[in-house]
């Protein structure tokens, strides 16, 4: 039996690929570097082999899966040329295997992996469902109909996908390093919305996607009138969200959500449609999203002495606005303090305005250093350009993190897509 190797296999997509696999009843293993991530954990409970990089591992009769993050001169990938082996891309791999399911693909600038996880708990609560999630969560079933899974539209990678249906949450500008501007963007929307087969879900509220052309039918939801799906009379309160759905302007079902701000009642109205559209019960809807617990590092809460401490995965302007509303949202009475780290300086520096306009609607800030990425490890500008444009704002270093002590009965809200968990990790060993 072919033996998949995933070089990479710590990356979000490629753990998440390797469960999925894996439950499916295929052998599965992987390398990667020796640093500790996150999404190992799931793959080291599936008693999936994790090994260090070295040519040695690659041996005849595997199947490689190459993570996108590394190139064809990679000693493994090398390897596998040599034997003569498949070597598959990630993107390219997916797009092959979800032609045995009815496919979903949830993709947008902002709230892809939270509506996929959404998604992923609604559909499997009921149907036999396979996903995948961005947070390195995957799982396969053997009896699967439905394949749930994000796609991200960095550097393009969702065109290798031809779903049958498409969630389109929001577009945005993003990824300045790859994308020149919004209309560069919203080109590669436009042309993943042309491999749709079945029909695309997108988001009536965002202008961006009120342009989007298909094949197929769109069906856009959001609050304003003039969606398809509509979320009228939203009720917000410290326990979480309710609202009314109008299909056509026509009253549907009430639905409630444990989760705050209006990007989860989006994301459930996403949900909602497709699932009408599938015929889907909407009382096992209801109840699905009563006990959906969220995705990791997504507005993921513990709370240690009088402080309740958020990790967020938060990284551009538009998703530090709506986790800080959040916040407010459920702890209206607290003090909401923001420790932040920007990701890559290209985006720091595209978005340098933005950032400050964000942050500045928490009552605190602490910036950590810009979190270079294996593409890009230094920049014209530090953390300093954007302390001078928040106010409230002081530089925190991991090695103290004492200030967040004085921020009594407050909630500290760790938000970032580098290694913003050491910052976290650090103060929570000091209490």
């Amino acid at each position: 039996m072919t033996i998949y190797h995933f070089v990479g296999i710590k990356g979000s997509g490629m753990s998440a690929l390797a469960q999925v696999l894996h439950d499916m009843n295929y052998h599965v293993q992987g390398s990667d570097v020796e640093k500790r991530f996150f999404t190992q954990i799931s793959l080291e409970q599936s008693g999936i082999k994790i090994l260090p990089f070295q040519k040695e591992n690659i041996q005849p009769g595997m199947t490689v899966i190459a993570g996108n993050a590394y190139p064809d001169t990679h000693e493994e990938i090398q390897e596998a040329m040599k034997l003569g082996l498949p070597i598959v891309r990630y993107h390219r791999f997916l797009g092959d295997f979800m032609k045995k399911f009815t496919s979903v693909a949830v993709t947008g600038a902002h709230g892809k992996t939270s509506t996929t996880g959404l998604l992923a708990h609604v559909m499997k609560g009921a149907k036999p469902t396979s996903f995948l999630i961005g947070d390195g969560t995957g799982r396969g079933d053997a009896d699967a109909e439905y394949f749930v899974f994000e796609a991200c539209e960095y550097r393009r990678h969702f065109l290798s996908y031809f779903p049958d249906y498409a969630i389109m949450t929001n577009i945005d500008f993003d990824h300045p390093d790859y994308f020149a501007n919004i209309d560069d963007v919203f080109s590669a929307f436009q042309e993943m919305s042309w491999q749709v087969n079945k029909g695309i879900f997108a988001c009536g509220d965002d202008e961006q996607l009120q342009k989007i052309q298909a094949k197929v039918p769109v069906l856009f939801y959001g609050f304003g009138e003039e969606n398809d799906f509509q979320a009228r009379n939203v009720i917000k309160s410290t326990e979480g969200t309710t609202f009314d759905v109008f299909v056509r302007n026509t009253f549907y079902d009430t639905f409630s959500i444990p989760q705050f701000g209006d990007h989860n009642v989006l994301n459930s109205l996403a949900v909602i449609a497709l699932c009408h559209y599938e015929e889907i019960d909407s009382e096992i809807v209801k109840d699905l999203l009563l006990t959906f617990e969220g995705v990791k590092r997504r507005f993921s809460e513990k709370k240690v002495a009088s402080q309740v401490i958020i990790d967020d995965y938060a990284h551009h302007p538009t998703e530090i606005r709506a986790t800080v509303e959040a916040a407010r949202q459920k702890y209206p009475e607290k003090e909401i303090v923001a420790v932040f780290q920007p990701h890559t300086f290209t985006r720091t520096q595209t978005f340098l305005d933005d950032f400050a306009e964000s942050l500045n609607k928490a009552d605190k800030v602490y910036l950590c250093d810009i979190f270079g990425s294996a593409r890009e490890n230094h920049g014209k500008l530090t953390i300093t350009d954007l302390q001078d444009r928040i106010p409230s704002s002081e530089i925190m270093k991991e090695e103290d993190t004492s200030a967040l002590k004085q921020h009594e009965n407050s909630v500290i809200l760790f938000m970032g897509a580098g290694d913003i968990q050491k910052f976290q990790e650090a103060y929570e060993g000091t209490l």
